[in-house]
């Protein structure tokens, strides 16, 4: 008899320890956000019931990732540690150099820093807000390459996170001197958690070989892509997904990595290549910012959990949960009526506040309005992801972003479906009175990423 098919989502994991959650009120939440300044970055984490604002370290490490911290060596130098994380990562991604890093941040900063500088150009399907300011960081230029259907919230193109090939064509046929490398990021985190095909990764490899340019992976959410591929792309639905994070890899030059994604750590990251005189330039300033580069920024034990969750990230089961639970939120939502983006990505489902907040002008922030109203309603914090985080042109100008999303990011493993259920509650009634939300300006802000640090009032 074949296997039977039911709706429950099934955890595969039990729960070992739990942490408290601290109950608060609506009338206690409005003082949080008034010290705050408006900032739900700013806000206290014990003053918030769930928290979605990123996917980004904090997920819950299974225990065998606890059991693994205790194998940690904490040799400066060569430490066993090193040698078990980096045979973690070649077992996925065979690059020739692996450089463990803090977080990801810190291997975009090694990287642009060697290779970028004034005049120069990276494209990518989308940068990410910490990617594009370590590339401007260095007087470089990044440029955004999605296809059409990733700027339309409601196009069910199965692959809406893509590069669009003929505009990567048409700018390495004009500036090709000026592009040290191109990016690819996997799933595409600012154009709504959306995955790039295979077909579109060989399309940019191989216009990269024509022009002589390295092909880089922003690969932390390597897994869910991979996935995505499995279930959308033709001929890939048998195949295993580690083998299919393999051949992403074999089309790449290179990767930088946060390790507080899809491999399962709290902390960590690495960058990687093939190019020795690449990898030694990095090295060297690996060694004046991070670390030795047998350990970069991390504890032994912290590359020994890694090791392990890169070997948890891949399994089927872990993934088919991780998608459909997902997918629940998003569903739950469009069927009440609030806009999503669709199809929904792999760690998060992004409301689309312009959609949701209509009578806002974008540059009144309409993510923020609604993402302020999220957590006063319900303790829900979530993260905009929009005209605040990527408004602010590079001439100290200000203009709408493409899109003005509210991303409700899902950690790993941490929370139950009942936590999603009060979630899709709570949306539900800051939906029912979106006509009412206000808009919001910015009182003080930082000259780069001012989402994270920016002083906000509402609007009169």
């Amino acid at each position: 008899m074949d296997e039977p098919t039911f709706r429950t989502i099934f955890e595969p994991f039990r729960i070992h320890s739990v942490e408290p959650l601290r109950m608060s009120t609506r009338a206690e939440r409005r003082g949080y956000l008034r010290d705050a300044a408006f900032n739900l970055f700013q806000v206290r984490a014990e003053h918030v019931l769930v928290d979605l604002l990123t996917d980004s370290g904090t997920g819950a490490m299974s225990r065998d990732q606890w059991a693994a911290i205790q194998h940690g060596d904490e040799s400066y130098a060569g430490s066993p540690s090193y040698y078990i994380f980096t045979d973690a990562v070649r077992e996925l991604f065979p690059f020739e150099h692996v450089i463990p890093v803090h977080q990801g941040r810190a291997a975009e900063k090694i990287l642009f820093s060697v290779i970028g500088g004034p005049g120069k150009v990276v494209p990518n399907n989308t940068h990410f807000d910490t990617t594009r300011a370590n590339v401007e960081a260095t007087g470089a230029l990044a440029i955004d390459l999605p296809v059409v259907e990733g700027r339309d919230l409601s196009s069910q193109h199965p692959f809406k996170g893509n590069m669009d090939l003929a505009a990567l064509e048409d700018l390495l046929a004009r500036r090709a001197a000026d592009v040290p490398c191109v990016f690819v990021t996997i799933t595409n985190n600012s154009g709504g958690g959306q995955p790039v095909s295979l077909a579109n990764l060989r399309g940019v490899r191989g216009i990269c070989d024509r022009y002589g340019k390295p092909l880089f992976l922003d690969a932390c959410r390597f897994a869910e892509n991979a996935w995505f591929i499995r279930e959308r792309e033709e001929g890939q639905a048998e195949r295993e997904v580690a083998d299919i994070v393999r051949d992403m890899a074999a089309l790449a030059d290179g990767m930088t990595m946060s390790a507080k994604k899809d491999p399962m750590g709290n902390i960590g990251g690495w960058l990687a290549m093939n190019d020795d005189d690449l990898a030694t330039a990095c090295r060297n300033t690996l060694i004046l910012t991070e670390g030795f580069p047998t350990y970069g920024g991390l504890a032994g034990r912290d590359l020994e959990a890694l090791a392990q969750g890169l070997t948890e990230v891949v399994q089927h089961d872990y993934l088919r949960y991780r998608i459909r639970s997902t997918a629940y939120l998003g569903t739950a939502l469009q069927e009440r009526g609030i806009p999503v983006l669709s199809p929904f990505g792999g760690h998060a489902v992004y409301i689309d506040a312009r959609a949701l907040a209509r009578h806002l002008d974008p540059l009144e922030y309409p993510g923020q309005a609604v993402a302020v109203a999220l957590y006063e309603t319900g303790g829900i914090r979530s993260c905009e992801i929009g005209t605040v985080m990527f408004g602010r042109q590079p001439d100290g100008t200000e203009a709408p972003a493409s899109m003005d999303l509210v991303r409700l990011a899902i950690p790993r493993r941490t929370y139950t479906q009942s936590h999603i259920d009060y979630v899709i509650e709570v949306c539900e009634e800051v939906a029912a009175n979106a006509d009412a939300l206000r808009g919001y300006r910015i009182v003080a802000e930082p000259k780069t990423l001012r989402h994270f640090t920016s002083s906000f009032e509402p609007r009169p």
